[in-house]
């Protein structure tokens, strides 16, 4: 900066003595200099070749178009980018290649006249192409791709350079070392010697002509032996550290550095495949890895129609960042076109067709749609779209009401467990999204009015018995959840319980809330010993899932904070006791399937349970109530989440006494699941054992989203 204030400061010199001194001032720091480890923005090196710029651009604005002046005869003259580039190639001072990337795009993209056809122009140009992508996520990707965009965009306006750019392997140049490049740096000390440029081009005016004429004369032993190093080095950027589809799918407003740098090495991919030029055609599909890259030759390898689905997703992910700029109006408009001409034109006729091939493509695409929509507009439409835009309690006569949502609950349960699994990874999906819509359509709706609990008034009930009716099922008499419980069956007093809100009269009953400790261990103890594995295990405790409960309920809380969720259960007084309770179509389905946990596949029992765990972690007391208290008093007829699983463990309890080994045989698939154990012979039960398992983790699961639940709730009140 001191140097820059002090040239302006000082009376104007000639613009080519200007140009000369600021050469010469970057030399002399490598012949004075011996601290070669300082970073070169410590130098006064990024000023002066800024200054250099500034003269041959201004160099260029005073003189007629086409005529070249003296500070740019000069450069040609002295080879300074050839010695630029051996100072960017060694990085010294370190910082220098950054430096040199910039000048030399700066350079391309400011001056007007044609510099590329110069042979000290392009052969040093072609020098620093080989140096771009040689390392991924190095410091200067970026200036490595903007200088590489910039020489695709002047071979696009004269195609026919792109011939310089065609390296023979046979004949690359030498490169020299930085001591090799004394002789030159000795030549830009030296006074000009008055050679014209004219002198300088005749040495070499038959170039571009002999390329040519090896290309038409003897094009197969010309190309098969050609390096097309442009192409090699634009590959390389697009294995940036982000993966192809994603870079696909990301678009200016909201992708990371890295993933701009993949989408514009594409773009300048672009520019060269759509280059006229035969010779440069043949060598970039015959001695470039452009057929073999990873984002076409596994395309084939994967589906038909990658490429096609990536530029589809792309168009998405545009169209959702639009909406997410525009004003609230016109949004609005917006995401209602792409709603029908896309959604329901045809997103909907594919998930309504009976081909399970064309369900399941259709499904994961959704599923993919789903997750890549953020804008609020189009997250709305897209939700109407699938669940519609009902707010009334369901019941089982109106469950087919929407078509649609009716098809994509039922395939939750689906003949086809691939489906299924889709299905569900797509409803877990969507719960996780910030749209309040679902989680009331899905499932608030149904139980708004708690019409899930016994609803006689106080007059007509049973005389309570330690809190429940005589005739109920006291889970602490019962031989699963008594006090004479093992150690193992056991809420085991660590550190975390006793930061448990101490028991009073309030935490007891108080607001329909049962004590902590009760709910905890009663899912704990739900799976009898005789079932249990985890605790043969090491690192499969309870204790595991409190750390992503609490993680995972800190993120709910965030998306829910506007929904004011937090408070208490509706008061009996508010609500409509006499409707018929109906849990609604898609509780119905996951505690159908949960109560088949026993007798279905292994990964299907993962996605249930994980959508399950989903909707228990949702801070509403209301869910609060209904999937994590074991002590509501159900109304006859009515199931809650406890009480399928109650019946699960029942018919595991019939099952277990049948199966010889049972307890040494579950052990084993639980250590084979964990990798522990290699793939022996086959275990008779399989599917139950690894169900029983399964059960057993998702009863951990729900105890600790129990516990972290109830630990929020007690510290956030007076």
């Amino acid at each position: 900066i001191f140097s820059k204030f002090i040239f302006q400061l000082a009376p104007s010199l000639p613009l080519q003595e200007d140009f000369v001194y600021h050469w010469k001032a970057i030399t002399h720091y490598y012949i004075e200099t011996s601290d070669d480890k300082a970073p070169v923005t410590d130098t006064n090196i990024p000023s002066h070749l800024e200054q250099m710029l500034d003269i041959l651009t201004q160099e260029e604005a005073e003189r007629e178009s086409g005529e070249t002046g003296p500070c740019m005869e000069y450069l040609l003259h002295h080879k300074i980018l050839e010695t630029l580039y051996t100072l960017g190639k060694a990085d010294c001072p370190p910082g220098m290649k950054q430096q040199v990337l910039t000048f030399y795009t700066k350079l391309l993209a400011h001056i007007r006249q044609p510099l590329l056809p110069h042979i000290n122009v392009h052969r040093p140009v072609q020098k620093l192409i080989r140096l771009c992508g040689e390392v991924l996520a190095a410091p200067t990707e970026n200036e490595e791709i903007q200088f590489l965009c910039i020489v695709c965009a002047k071979l696009k306006q004269d195609p026919y350079l792109v011939n310089f750019f065609l390296e023979n392997k046979s004949k690359r140049p030498e490169i020299k070392s930085p001591v090799a490049t004394e002789g030159g740096k000795e030549n830009a000390l030296s006074p000009d010697t008055g050679q014209s440029l004219a002198q300088e081009q005749a040495d070499h005016q038959d170039e571009p002509q002999a390329a040519a004429a090896v290309s038409t004369s003897s094009p197969t032993s010309n190309n098969n032996s050609n390096n097309y190093n442009l192409v090699t080095s634009l590959l390389n950027l697009t294995k940036s550290p982000v993966s192809f589809e994603i870079m696909s799918c990301v678009i200016y407003f909201s992708c990371p550095q890295d993933g701009r740098i993949v989408v514009k090495a594409c773009e300048g991919l672009m520019l060269l495949v759509s280059l006229p030029e035969p010779a440069a055609a043949k060598c970039l599909t015959e001695n470039t890895e452009l057929l073999t890259h990873k984002y076409l030759s596994e395309d084939a390898a994967v589906f038909t129609g990658k490429r096609a689905l990536i530029s589809f997703l792309s168009w998405l992910d545009y169209c959702d960042q639009l909406i997410k700029e525009a004003q609230k109006s016109a949004a609005a408009v917006m995401a209602k076109a792409v709603r029908e001409r896309f959604f329901v034109s045809v997103m909907e006729p594919q998930l309504m067709q009976t081909s399970e091939v064309g369900i399941l493509t259709s499904t994961a695409l959704l599923n993919r749609i789903i997750r890549q929509v953020t804008s609020e507009a189009l997250l709305q439409e897209m939700v109407y779209f699938l669940l519609g835009e009902e707010r009334e309690p369901e019941t089982s006569a109106t469950i087919a009401q929407n078509p649609l949502r009716h098809r994509l609950i039922e395939h939750c349960d689906h003949l086809s467990d691939e489906i299924s699994i889709m299905t569900l990874r797509l409803f877990e999906q969507l719960i996780q999204k910030p749209n309040q819509h679902i989680l009331h359509n899905l499932v608030l709706r149904s139980l708004e009015e708690r019409n899930y609990l016994e609803n006689k008034p106080q007059e007509e009930r049973e005389p309570l018995e330690n809190g429940q009716p005589h005739d109920a099922v006291d889970l602490e008499e019962d031989p699963l959840f008594g006090d004479d419980l093992s150690p193992e069956r056991k809420l085991s007093g660590s550190d975390w319980l006793s930061t448990s809100p101490p028991q009073s009269p309030d935490h007891s009953k108080s607001e329909g809330k049962t004590e902590v400790h009760k709910i905890v261990n009663s899912f704990l103890c739900l799976v009898p010993d005789e079932a249990k594995s985890s605790y043969h295990v090491e690192g499969t405790g309870y204790d595991t899932y409190l750390r992503d409960a609490h993680r995972q309920f800190r993120d709910y809380c965030g998306i829910c904070q506007r929904w004011d969720w937090r408070g208490n259960p509706k008061p009996f007084e508010k609500c409509n006791l006499d409707i018929p309770f109906f849990e609604g179509h898609f509780l119905k389905v996951l505690f159908d399937r949960m109560g088949r946990i026993l007798d279905q596949p292994y990964d299907v029992n993962l996605q249930v349970t994980a959508v399950l765990s989903k909707l228990s972690l949702l801070p509403h007391p209301h869910l609060n109530e209904y999937l994590l208290d074991p002590y509501i008093n159900l109304a006859p007829g009515c199931r809650s989440l406890f009480s399928v699983i109650v019946r699960v463990v029942g018919d595991l309890m019939l099952r277990i006494h049948r199966i010889p080994d049972f307890t040494p045989k579950l052990l084993l698939v639980r250590k084979r699941l964990l990798g522990m154990e290699p793939e022996g012979i086959t275990i008779d039960h399989m599917t139950l054992l690894e169900g029983v398992i399964v059960l057993e983790e998702f009863c951990k699961e729900l105890a600790a989203i129990a516990f972290v639940k109830y630990h929020a709730a007690a510290s956030s009140s007076p």
